[in-house]
């Protein structure tokens, strides 16, 4: 286990869980010409603040999003303009040496202004159109900000969510392009669509059991979190984001769909994984108490079997989860940065992370650092890059010699922290554009 500065520089970190903030060109190279017209694009309002625009709809890069670089009290949830933002954000080489500061040799970048599991593309009005768009995103995403710096990436899909048929082709497309992870919805119904419990699904699920493909739910990727009461402190709200993901897994169980599709593997994406334990634990009670009545039928195993075997969790830092490994599946645990949300530990992750890490054997810190995630998402970066030159030493002393600045930076003058508690209600209307 990381004890010292050496075992730290020795480590190898692969995050499953970071972010993009698209850049404003991303559709000038894969649409169509019939579509262009019709692509989304970034416009500058009156106070200075960036959003996409997209069939009449504004869509803010909400603060938080790309907050990587800046002084805790600079956080906040206001729409933020690209000259706010770290380069690293949206630039794909500024976020290779970003990555590189920070001793990570690889990340996989979810969406950002297209929601995370393509929503926004959902709603478009001409589904040819959203289609278009979904497609170009991927081509964008697969063969520019990946295809830019070989074996820094996982690719990551998006669906295009409205029709399965389609999604499933649209997975088996990336597939062929070299990528084997697509986002989803953690709890589809409440986007309009049928739920986990529907076989609505299948041939999505189909499709990603025979490419090898991981479904990766990301909290908040249903549209809704979890808010108690809009006069509570926003406090509440980040607090229970996880939650989400709990409620996921209760459905991912018991309905059906992992038991029915043996192949499929499904990551729960910055969720953490101390909640887990407990979790499976209350999943074989009710199982061995209900399911005479309630009708549900594992064979000869236990829910939480099928979880163990099927379910890839996510964590940031969360010591009491790994304190609990062996009620896990050390080998489905994988590691996550989650740059350059607020919730990141960049530039600072190796040493953030190596306070977790006590107590696991050299096997194990392997496992979660880097091992599962090249082995679950059919990535392998030593295939580019010798493995030597794949340490958080080796990529840091880069880092160094290119003179990256890893300082807090200041984008706004006379900053104040809050007087009061931000509020939920106060982000729920920025969201709403009052």
């Amino acid at each position: 286990m990381p004890s010292d500065n050496g075992d730290i520089d020795d480590m190898i970190l692969v995050s499953v869980d970071d972010h993009v903030v698209e850049p404003p060109d991303l559709f000038e190279n894969h649409l169509p010409e019939k579509y262009r017209d019709a692509a989304p694009q970034v416009v500058t309002m009156d106070d200075g603040a960036q959003v996409w625009l997209y069939e009449g709809r504004e869509i803010p890069n909400i603060g938080l999003n790309a907050v990587a670089g800046r002084p805790p009290e600079e956080y906040g949830i206001e729409p933020a303009s690209f000259d706010q933002m770290r380069p690293g954000c949206f630039e794909v080489a500024a976020r290779v040496d970003d990555m590189n500061a920070n001793g990570v040799l690889a990340g996989m970048c979810f969406p950002s202004f297209p929601q995370f599991a393509g929503q926004l593309f959902g709603l478009s009005k001409d589904k040819d159109v959203g289609l278009a768009m979904v497609r170009a995103y991927n081509d964008w995403h697969v063969d520019e900000w990946c295809g830019a710096a070989p074996g820094r990436f996982i690719p990551l899909g998006l669906p295009p969510i409205w029709d399965p048929q389609l999604m499933a082709e649209e997975v088996r497309r990336l597939a062929a392009k070299g990528c084997h992870a697509v986002t989803f919805s953690e709890n589809p119904e409440k986007m309009g669509f049928p739920s986990l419990h529907n076989d609505h699904w299948d041939p999505f699920w189909t499709a990603c059991v025979e490419t090898d493909t991981v479904v990766c739910l990301h909290i908040g990727s249903s549209s809704e979190l979890i808010i108690t009461s809009f006069e509570a402190p926003i406090d509440v709200l980040i607090t229970l984001m996880p939650v989400n993901l709990v409620q996921a897994a209760a459905d991912l169980i018991w309905s059906g769909v992992l038991r029915r599709h043996p192949g499929l593997r499904v990551a729960l994406s910055e969720g953490g994984i101390g909640w887990i334990p407990y979790f499976l634990e209350r999943i074989d009670y009710v199982y061995s108490r209900h399911h005479r009545w309630t009708g549900q039928d594992f064979g000869n195993r236990l829910p939480s079997d099928v979880f163990r075997e099927q379910v890839v969790t996510c964590f940031i830092d969360d010591r009491v989860g790994l304190e609990n490994r062996a009620r896990l599946n050390i080998d489905n645990t994988c590691w996550e940065c989650d740059y350059p949300h607020s919730d990141s530990t960049w530039p600072n992750s190796p040493e953030v992370l190596a306070e977790s890490l006590g107590g696991l054997t050299d096997t194990e810190v392997d496992a979660v650092t880097h091992r599962n995630a090249m082995r679950i998402f059919s990535f392998d970066p030593f295939a580019h890059r010798d493995r030597a030159d794949c340490t958080v030493g080796a990529l840091r002393a880069e880092a160094t010699a290119a003179g990256v600045d890893v300082s807090p930076r200041s984008v706004v003058s006379d900053v104040q922290a809050p007087t009061e508690p931000v509020r939920i209600l106060s982000l729920a209307e920025k969201v709403a554009g009052r």
